[in-house]
Order: structure tokens, then sequence, then C-alpha cells
């Protein structure tokens, strides 16, 4: 809401005007009554009068910036709130959007701002920065907008209304998770305490825990990856046995919150051996973006998930987020998405309109602009009104024009019964911008919408009030609907857009005062023809215009005519299930349904492998089972679709995957390492980890290295039945040139009757007598500051020499005296929540590990700390009472792979990564620990590097 200068917008205009407290008397609901006029046109003042430098300011920004520089005056404005989110200490989050580089990044951090996400390839940063240094930054060359954070939510129903202002303290959360996790762990080791495992009710209502017993198919094989918040409760939930070991997290991408952990529950449930990963959807929407990509193409996911919604993206082309889903389906990915919770017309729920601008012939003030007529040729109605409960939710506007290249003007007004506006946008389209406004509700009654063709041509319009409802005022406006409100990435064409079905219990309450019971599930049955989609759930289709490039469809229409309509949502899924995480115990909503699909789809390129996408997306729409109205409808798609189904459909049938495991080397001298010179036997187990008996099963091992030579080159496994290993003994002769420290490198290529043959593994044999001696390599620079939830974080350098290869590494955080004073300076690493920080080492290879990954939880300080492959534990399993942090804990990817095959020798990089807000730290004392290879002829001395610090002393390892 307006603030600072609120008794000032339009003195500096000569537009004062008297507040007008209540609807002008005489006046239709409809009228553009005379102090409506009064208001939008001095608004759309300050819009005329912009320069070059504000043009570029989100509209909301610009006006609050105004009026707490005291250069505008709200008087004329009275009810007005500027929509922009200004913190307690001056600064607002912001998208900038640009060409990014380090000058850029330098700049924004000089002008006192705090980097919260950074795209490369999406050209933009989030960041937080003082409201007084927008129009600076937006003033740079390499900007082309500065917006307010585009806003996101997930595809959750609360079954109990959110209240307002309650929610937890970051340390309030962190005991709770801590608390939860002891005693998942507690009852873990105590038999009889432990429940057994929660199993989502859908499993049962999609057919699927039979469909598993009887095509003998349980995920194995395929990757399944989720986009979501956060994951706050894992290492709960796998201390639970609710979630395996292992999910595959993209670093630093953990999130805050919790809707990622049940979402993994739920894929779990249904295809329980089935790989898992997951990333934050929830940094920026370019982050997310990025994200996507990562799972696909660094992480190797197979079917990717998400259940989130970005405000900014548009139903007419696909943005940035929908052009991620199109990479990774092009590359061969499943890619599933929520439909929404946004509501549908045939429930009367729906808060979306769409359709061609009509002027109603009504300007607005003094300029060019002319209000939309929502009736049409039904007569003439400039207002859209919006239902009194719906409070707090955000509402877009968007036209047909191509993304980045509006030069149509369209604004948008949120008015109250009386006839005062209460919020705007009104950003400016002069060729180069989005085609995109949005307003925020209020929580008042009898509200209505307006929409303002400032300038230009009349397009084809999307209006939603995300998560609200138009319905008819009490006062006498008509609400207009249309179907149509998925859209974004849930609408990529190859994507899934999954609606919601109940599986078992009613969601608990009523949408809106006076509307009618929600529908019940099946179970303990099945999903049949008389299933009923929930009510909230959103309906399509979806029309587009333009291709991801900006690329007319139908070059010349962009109307109601015009453009691609994609039939959207494409199927149905259950939502209303169990979970154990906390705040999701019943888990309702779109952010429900769309794991439960995906893990279907799992399924099938389980019992399929190689199946292609389009062969998937044709059992899944052609099994579908019909609801609603007889064929494809807006609010369900094809139907709701059941595991057995669709796994008949495919052929689905269980599926062997033997893999090779580590080897062991044995030396025929009997010594205990692999010299040069040696004939070593070579024992390769092979462990059948899938559904069905690996018959036929050989093995062909080969090495690439110089000299190296293998016998014999194959031999026969035999059959290995499902979770069996088999072993057999190969022998290797290394060449007495072989540089100690050269590793030898074995490629083991393992067949099998199945169509997942052949798996291949990679192995490297270190050579050479590792040295007893450590040598010790200390960070010798000063104590250097984390930046507060920043994903650049900083780095230190760390210098190697004198060792040559390694044959083991290790990596220590070196306080002096421990203590949890979070402003400490003889710890090794000072910081106020050692659960925000990530930790990764980088060698002078450019060859990346994290050594550590949010762990520790609200404890401060990591003191005396050891990070070692030989280690049990990983840091992220230390809970926050253990702080000051001390003890050997294994890194989250092994160090050792830093050095295979190179010299450990030059410059190391330690990069710290604070994650989350509200904490900050120092990097103070920290080492490197490297062991060499024994060299012939040369004697080994102990190590004089480093055996002194400074900051305390370098730990044994």
């Amino acid at each position: 809401m307006l603030t600072a200068g609120a008794a000032v917008l339009v003195t500096a205009l000569g537009l004062v005007g008297p507040p007008v407290a209540a609807a002008e008397t005489g006046q239709s609901p409809d009228a553009l009554s005379e102090n409506t006029v009064r208001q939008i046109e001095a608004l759309q003042s300050i819009k005329k009068s912009q320069n070059s430098g504000e043009s570029k300011v989100d509209s909301r920004l610009l006006v609050e910036q105004k009026l707490r520089a005291q250069r505008m005056s709200a008087s004329a404005v009275p009810a007005l709130g500027s929509g922009a989110n200004v913190s307690a200490a001056g600064t607002v989050l912001v998208d900038i959007r640009g060409q990014v580089s380090e000058e850029l990044l330098k700049g924004l951090r000089e002008s006192g701002a705090g980097i919260r996400a950074v795209s490369q390839r999406y050209g933009s940063v989030r960041a937080e920065v003082p409201l007084n240094a927008v129009l600076a930054i937006a003033g740079r060359a390499d900007v082309k907008k500065v917006e307010a954070a585009n806003e996101a939510f997930t595809a959750r129903q609360l079954a109990e209304p959110a209240v307002a202002g309650k929610r937890e303290s970051k340390q309030e959360k962190a005991d709770r998770i801590a608390a939860e996790l002891k005693k998942a762990v507690e009852a873990k080791g105590q038999a009889g305490i432990a429940a057994g495992p929660i199993n989502s009710e859908g499993d049962r209502a999609h057919n699927a825990d039979t469909a598993r017993q009887q095509f003998g198919v349980t995920g194995v094989g395929t990757k399944i990856c989720a986009l979501s918040d956060g994951i706050d409760s894992l290492a709960t939930s796998q201390a639970r046995g609710e979630l395996p070991a292992g999910v595959d997290v993209i670093p630093g991408q953990e999130g805050d919150g919790d809707e990622g952990t049940a979402m993994l529950e739920i894929i779990h449930d249904l295809a329980p051996n089935a790989s898992l990963g997951f990333a934050s959807a929830f940094n920026s929407d370019a982050s997310f973006a990025d994200n996507i990509r990562k799972l696909r193409f660094d992480a190797h996911c197979d079917v990717i998930v998400d259940d989130v919604l970005y405000f900014k993206e548009s139903p007419f082309q696909d943005w940035i987020i929908a052009q991620a889903v199109n990479d990774v389906t092009a590359n061969g990915a499943l890619y599933f998405s929520s439909a929404g919770n946004e509501g549908n017309v045939a429930d009367g729920t729906s808060g979306h309109w769409e359709g061609d601008f009509v002027d109603s012939g009504k300007s607005v003030g003094k300029f060019a602009g002319t209000a939309h007529n929502f009736a049409g040729a039904a007569g003439n109605q400039i207002f859209e009104p919006i239902s009194n409960s719906s409070g707090a939710v955000p509402v877009t506007l968007f036209w047909s024009d191509p993304l980045g290249r509006s030069n149509n003007d369209y604004d948008l007004y949120l008015l109250n019964a009386a006839g005062n506006v209460v919020d705007f946008s009104q950003d400016n389209q002069t060729g180069t911008q989005d085609a995109y406004e949005r307003v925020d509700t209020t929580g008042a009654a009898g509200l209505r919408l307006a929409i303002v063709k400032f300038s230009g041509e009349g397009r084809y319009l999307s209006l939603s009030a995300l998560r609200g409802r138009f319905t008819d005022s009490a006062d006498g406006l008509k609400a207009y609907t249309s179907p149509g409100v998925t859209v974004g990435h849930s609408a990529a064409r190859d994507a899934f857009s999954v609606a919601a079905a109940p599986a078992a219990k009613a969601f608990p309450r009523a949408l809106e005062p006076g509307d009618p019971a929600n529908p019940a599930g099946p179970f303990p049955g099945a999903f049949g023809a008389a299933t009923k989609v929930e009510r909230f759930t959103s309906d399509g289709p979806r029309r587009v215009f333009y291709q991801a490039d900006g690329t007319p469809i139908t070059p010349g229409n962009v109307s109601g005519t015009g453009g691609e309509v994609r039939a959207k949502p494409d199927i149905t899924a259950a939502d209303g299930v169990s979970t154990s995480v906390t705040g999701f115990t019943t888990f309702y909503g779109t952010s429900a349904a769309a794991p439960h699909a995906a893990a279907i789809a799992g399924l099938v390129l389980s019992g399929n492998p190689g199946l292609p996408p389009a062969d998937v997306r044709e059992a899944l729409i052609t099994t579908a089972v019909d609801i609603l109205s007889p064929g494809r409808d807006n609010s369900s798609g094809a139907g709701v679709i059941l595991a057995d189904k669709v796994l008949a459909y495919t052929g689905a049938s269980p599926q062997p995957l033997a893999t090779a495991g580590r080897p062991t080397v044995t030396p025929a001298d009997g010594g205990s390492a692999l010299d040069p010179g040696d004939t070593a036997k070579v024992t390769l187990p092979v462990t059948n980890r899938g559904d069905g008996t690996a018959n036929s099963t050989s093995v062909v091992l080969t090495s690439p290295t110089p000299g190296v030579t293998v016998a014999p080159r194959s031999k026969s496994y035999g059959a290995i039945s499902p979770g069996q290993t088999g072993v057999n003994d190969f022998t290797i002769t290394v060449p007495t040139t072989q540089e100690p420290g050269v590793p030898v490198v074995l490629n083991a290529r393992v067949t099998f009757a199945g169509s997942f043959s052949p798996s291949t593994s990679t192995f490297s044999l270190p050579v050479g007598t590792p040295s007893p001696v450590t040598r010790n390599f200390v960070y010798a620079g000063d104590a250097v500051a984390i930046p507060d939830s920043d994903p650049t974080g900083v780095t230190v350098p760390i210098t190697v020499s004198g060792v040559g290869r390694a044959s083991k590494l290790t990596f220590s955080v070196d306080g002096a005296t421990c203590n949890t004073d979070q402003t400490s300076t003889t710890v090794g690493i000072n910081h106020s929540y050692a659960g925000d920080l990530v930790g990764t080492l980088t060698s002078p290879s450019g060859a990346k590990a994290t050594v550590f990954q949010r762990g520790g939880g609200s404890g401060n300080n990591l003191c005396q700390v050891v990070f070692a492959d030989t280690a049990a534990a990983l840091f992220s399993s230390a809970p926050a009472g253990d702080a000051p942090f001390s003890g050997t804990y294994k890194p989250v990817q092994p160090l050792g792979g830093l050095t295979t095959g190179t010299a450990a020798d030059g410059t190391w990089k330690f990069t710290a990564v604070d994650v989350a807000g509200g904490d900050t730290g120092s990097i103070r004392s920290i080492s490197l620990h490297v062991n060499g290879f024994v060299q012939p002829g040369v004697a080994e001395r102990p190590a004089s590097v480093g055996k002194s610090v400074g900051r305390g002393p370098v730990k044994p390892v």
C-alpha cells in the first residue's frame, strides 16, 4: 500500500480532487464515474511523463518511489495500493532483465543490491535492491527492464484457509524439522516404535499397486525428478523409510518448503524402485527454467514433474519456462505439470475471461485510452466483478502481442464499489516490452476490474484472477467467464497438463460460501467412469498465437479465430492423498495429481525401456477412463489414468538391469598396491538391480590405457536373478612404463537379454604406492564474508605444489577454539545458520565436487571439520545440537574424483554459498591435505607445507 508521501500524487500535476467514499449517486454500477476517470487520468499522467529510464521500470515500483520521494500525491487516489512490496529496510525484490555479465553483477552490488539468482541463458538477475537505486539500475545500457519480482505459487490446495501473518520463523521451522528427524531416527532404531510406511491412496485408486504385481514393474531403470518449493524434510522422510537414500539434488537447489518432499513420497509410493531427483523452482522464473534443463541434461532425469506457476507465464506464447520444457521434451524426457487450481467454468469456479478487445466507446481521461467492453455484442459493460471471497489473489492481463515486442499498450485497474482505484498496472509497451500487466486484490467487497487500451490496436485478451472467481456483483454487474485458465509451461505442446480428482475423502471445505459439496474419491476402490474432478481444478483449452521465438502461428490473425488451440489439460490423476510430511499429511491440489501421473509414466518406461515419448503419450491418452462429458473435455482432458490399463496397452514386462560394480584388485606379487609392471587379478561383480532375470549375461572388459592388457576379454555370467550378484575374475597386466599416479582405466560393458542392455561402467584403478606423507596446504588469506542468500557466493584459493598426482585428498575446516558465537574469529567458518551453506571444491583442472550441502540446521559455526571419502555420514546428517561442528564427514561428491588422471598441483578454489536469507558468516581457516605417490628412487620426507596455521592447527586426517 502507499505510505510515504500519501498526501501528494496529483499536486505536482495540478489534478487535486476530493476523496470519494461512496459511489456517486445516480450512477449505474457500470458507469465510468467522474471520480474513476479522474483517478485513472492521474495515474496515466505519470505514465505519459516518463523518461526513457523510467519507462524501463515496473509502473508500481515507479509510483512507490515517487511517493516516497514526495514527488507525487495520493490525494486523488485515496484507496490506492502501489503493489510494491518494500521491506522495512527500504529494499524491493526485483527481476532485472538484460545482458548478464560480471560487470552488471558488480554494478548491482555497488548499488547495494543483494544477488538472489542469476541466469546467463535467460538474461535475468533476481536481486534485492534499495528502492531508491531502481532508477539508476534501469538507466544502465545493459538493463532492458526492472520488474517487481515475478512471483509464483504451487498448485497445492489448502484444506484450511491460510491465516494471514501466521508463518513459522526460520528458527521455529529448523527446530521442528530437527525434532522430527530426531524422533524418526530414534524410532528407526527401536523395534515396535516405527510405524509402517504411509502410502498414497492414489496408489490404490490408480490400480498401481496391483499393476506392479501383475506386470512385475517397479520403476527400476528410470529416474523421476521433481521441481517444487523445497525438500526441508527430506532427511526425515528418509529416516522414516518413506524415501530412499541417494535422492539426487542439484547442489544449492534444495529450496525452502516441503512440497517437493511430499511429491517425492507420492512418486516413490507408486514407482518404488525408480531413482529420484529434485531441484527448487522458487529462486526465480529464470532459475526454474535453468533447473528444468539441469535435471535433464546434467542429472539425466527420464521423467520430470513440477507443480508451479509463475504469474508472468504467457498464455499466448511459450515463455522461458515453457521453452525449457520444450528443450527437455525434444531431448526425449517426459514432462508433467499441474494444470492448476484456478477453477473451471463447468463448476462455476472460474476467475478467467479471454476474448477480443471490444471498444466500449468510453474514453478515459484526456488521453486516447478507451475501456474494454466485457459484454461484447450483448451490451456494454466495462467492469469485470470479482467475488467478495477473492482476497489477496493476483490478477493478470495478457494480450496477443509477441513477448518482448509489444507495441499495443493496455493497462489494468482494480476498483472498489465506490469507484476508487485500489491497485493498478500500467507499464509502457512501446515495441520492446512484454504484453503483461498485473494487480493484486485486496480483501474488500465489491471489487471490479477495468481494462484500458492506452494506445494501439485491438488484441485478443486474457484476464485471470488466479485462485479467485468472477461472480455477479451485488450492485448489478454481470460476471463474464471463459474456459482456458490453464496457461504457461503446463500448456506446452508436449507437456502433460494434469488435472486433479479426489482419491479418497472430499476436499473438506467450501471454496467459497454457498458452494456445493466437493466430490469424494473411490478409495479403497479404483477410479472409474463416475469419477469427478476437483471443483478447483483448472480448465482448458489453451489458445496460442506465437511460436516460442515469436513467429506468428497465423500471421495477420491474432484474434479469437487465429492461433493454435492446444487441448489442455491432458489427463487427470489423484489428489487428496496421504504423505508423512508435516503440513501435507493430506495433500490436495493438482500439485498432488501431477506426481501420480509422472510415477505411472515411470512405470511405463520401466516396463518398456526406450519407448518413444509419442508412444507413451498415445498410451496414456488412449487408455484414460473417460469421465464427465463424453470424450475429451476442458476439465479432465482425456480422462483419469489407470496404471494397469496403460501397462497392458504398452506390453510392459519385468526388465533385468545388470550393472558392473567396483572391481577388487589383487596383485600377483602379494603387494598392497598395483604397481608399474604388475600382473593382477581383477574380480568384477555384476548385480542385477532389475525386476526380471538377467539371462545370458556377459561382460566385455577393456582398457584404453596404453600398454595395459586384459585377459580374457570377455566372460559369461550366465543368468542372474533379481537382486543377485555374479562374480568373475579377469587378469590385467600393467606396463613397466606406467607412471605412478596415472590410473589404469577399465571399461566394463555388460550385455544381457533385456531392453536395458547393454550397461556400461568405467573404473579407475590407482597405480603406484600411495605416499604415507600428507602434505597440508592452507588458505592463507584474510577472513572473507559469505554474502547472504547469494548464489554466486564467495571463493577463496588454496595453492598446491610439489605433489604431482594425488593418492588421497581431504578437505578440512580448521578452527582453533570452538564456540557458537556467530561472530567468532576462532572457528574455521563462522556462520549463524550452518544449514544455509553449500561448499564446493574446484580442482586446477576445473573438476568440481560438492563438499557439504545444507547440514547442521540452525547450528552456528563449522569449527574443526574434516571431509574424507572414507567417512560414513554426510554433513547433512548433523543436527543443530551438535554445533559448533567438529568431526569427520563424507563429502556429498567424492573428492578423489577431482584428481583422477591429473596432477594435484595448481590453484584450488573453495566456494561457499549461502542459499537462504537472514544469516551471515565468513570463511576463515580451511585446508587441503594431499598424499601423493611414492616415486622410485625418491626418498620420502615429511612435508613442511602448512604445518603451522595462523588461525588454528591443521587437523589430522
